[in-house]
C-alpha cells in the first residue's frame, strides 16, 4: 500500500511579517492622532470664535433691550435696534470683525419660550392685562434678538484640512428680554409705604388703575415700610420717620425677599408726609410717586413680600385736625386720562358744605373704599369715606419710567435692566 504524504505550507514567518503588520497600525495610530489632533485644535479654536460671537450678540441683546422704551416708558424706542447693533459690531472675534444677520425686536414668551419678531413702535396697555396675559401678546414690545455670525472671515481651519475642510462658519443669537419691575435700585422708589397687591388688582388678576386708598390703621392697603429685607421683629417707627419725604430707599431691594412693614398708624411719620404733600401740591394737584408693591395674604406687618413698583397718584390726605368743611377740597387738577385726554383739566366745587364738595371730589376722581364703594361721607363710623389719617390715591394709568432690574409682575412699571432668556 502505497501512502500519500500530506504536504502543509506555511506563511512565511519572522521578522519581515511583523514589520508590516506594524507599519500598517502605525498608519492607522498616526490617522487616529491626526484626527484627535484636528478634534482638539480646531474644536477648541472653533469654542473660542463662538464664545466671542455669543459675547457680542449678548451685548447688543442687552443694549438694545435696556432701550427698548423710550425714558418716560411711553413708546418703544425706534433707535434700540440701531444701539444694538453698535454695540455687537463693537466686539471682535479672534480679531476679526463680527458680522451682524439680523437685529430685531419682537415679543418673548415664556411660556412657549419662543421670540416673535414686530417692528411695532406702540406701546401695549398694561393696565387691564394679567402678566400671564401680557406673556403672550405678540404685540407687547418686550425682547431684543440679535444674531452675529463668521461669515466673510470663516474660522480657521488647521488640523481639520486634511479631511477637507478649509473653514469653518460659526453664527450666535442672543435674545434679551425687558420685563417688569421687581429688584429695585436705590432710590427707584419715593417714600416708606407699600402697596399690597390685593388692592390693585382685580379679582380675576388683571392690574387696574381703578382708585384705591392707603388705610395704614387696617391694612387693607398698604402699610409703612423700613425698606429693610430679611429681619426679625416689628419696624421701628423711628426709622420710618428718618425716611419719610427723604430719597427713598437707601439699598437695593431685591424681588421676593421680604421686607419689614408694620399694620397701623405711625403718625410722626404720617404728619411730616402730610406736610410735604401741602408744601409739594398746595392741595390742588396730584403728588406722584413710585411705591413698592407687596404680597399681602393675611394682611400687613411684620413682614411682607416685595412683588414689583407701582406708580401712583396722592390726591388727598386728611390729617388728624382736620375738619370735613374747612379742608374738603375745592379744586384738583386732574391727570390727562382723567380729564378727557386733556391735561391739565381740572375739577372744582365751590360749595361751602364740604361734605358735598367731598361727595362730588370722590365721584368724580372714583375714590373707592376696599369693598369697591365711593368713599362717600357717611355718619356711621364704619361706612364713612372721609377718615382722618388716610391717604388718598389714584394708580397713576399713564406710561411711567422704567425702574429696577427685570423679575417683577405687572404693575404697570417696566424694569430698566434687562436680561438675556435665549
Amino acid at each position: 500500500m502505497i501512502t500519500a504524504k500530506k504536504t502543509i505550507h506555511r506563511l512565511p514567518s519572522g521578522p519581515h511579517r511583523q514589520r508590516g503588520i506594524s507599519m500598517v497600525l502605525m498608519a492607522l495610530s498616526l490617522l487616529m492622532l491626526l484626527a484627535f489632533a484636528a478634534l482638539a485644535v480646531d474644536g477648541s479654536n472653533l469654542y473660542v470664535a463662538r464664545n466671542e460671537l455669543h459675547n457680542a450678540a449678548d451685548a447688543g441683546a442687552l443694549a438694545g433691550a435696556r432701550v427698548l422704551y423710550t425714558d418716560d416708558g411711553s413708546s418703544v424706542n425706534a433707535g434700540a435696534n440701531a444701539i444694538a447693533q453698535a454695540a455687537a459690531v463693537a466686539n471682535n472675534s479672534q480679531n476679526s470683525p463680527v458680522e451682524i444677520v439680523s437685529v430685531r425686536r419682537g415679543h418673548w414668551s415664556f411660556t412657549n419660550r419662543t421670540f416673535t419678531a414686530n417692528p411695532s413702535l406702540e406701546p401695549v396697555d398694561l393696565f387691564s392685562s394679567t402678566t400671564a396675559e401680557l406673556d403672550l401678546d405678540l404685540n407687547f414690545i418686550n425682547a431684543v434678538e440679535v444674531v452675529t455670525e463668521r461669515q466673510a472671515s470663516p474660522v480657521q481651519a488647521f488640523f481639520g484640512s486634511v479631511f477637507g475642510f478649509a473653514d469653518y462658519k460659526v453664527s450666535a443669537r442672543s435674545v434679551a428680554y425687558i420685563g417688569f419691575a421687581s429688584s429695585l435700585r436705590p432710590e427707584d422708589v419715593d417714600q416708606p409705604i407699600g402697596l399690597c397687591k390685593e388692592a390693585l388688582l382685580t379679582p380675576t388678576g388683571e392690574y387696574s388703575c381703578t382708585v384705591g386708598r392707603f388705610i395704614p390703621d387696617n391694612g387693607d392697603t398698604g402699610g409703612w415700610t423700613t425698606f429693610e429685607q430679611n429681619v426679625s421683629g416689628a419696624a421701628n417707627a423711628n426709622d420710618v420717620k428718618n425716611l419719610t419725604c427723604g430719597s427713598g430707599n437707601p439699598e437695593e431691594l431685591k424681588y421676593g425677599e421680604e421686607m419689614q412693614t408694620v399694620n397701623g398708624q405711625l403718625q410722626s411719620a404720617f404728619k411730616i408726609l402730610y406736610d410735604c404733600w401741602v408744601a409739594a401740591t398746595g392741595k390742588t394737584e396730584p403728588w406722584n410717586m413710585t411705591l413698592p408693591v407687596l404680597e399681602c395674604p393675611s394682611g400687613v406687618g411684620p413682614s411682607n413680600k416685595l412683588v414689583g413698583a407701582v406708580n401712583l397718584n396722592v390726591v388727598w390726605i386728611v390729617d388728624k385736625a382736620n375738619k370735613i368743611d374747612d379742608d374738603a377740597p375745592q379744586q384738583m387738577a386732574l391727570p390727562p386720562e382723567d380729564s378727557g385726554g386733556v391735561s391739565p383739566g381740572t375739577w372744582a366745587n365751590t360749595s361751602t358744605d364740604g361734605i358735598t364738595r367731598w361727595n362730588d371730589f370722590v365721584s368724580t376722581l372714583n375714590i373707592t373704599k376696599p369693598d369697591g364703594s365711593y368713599a362717600l361721607y357717611n355718619e356711621t363710623p364704619s361706612l364713612n369715606g372721609w377718615r382722618q389719617k388716610t391717604i388718598y390715591f389714584l394708580p397713576d394709568c399713564s406710561y411711567h419710567e422704567p425702574k429696577g432690574t427685570t423679575g417683577g409682575e405687572n404693575y404697570g412699571v417696566l424694569a430698566r435692566i434687562p436680561v438675556l432668556v435665549d
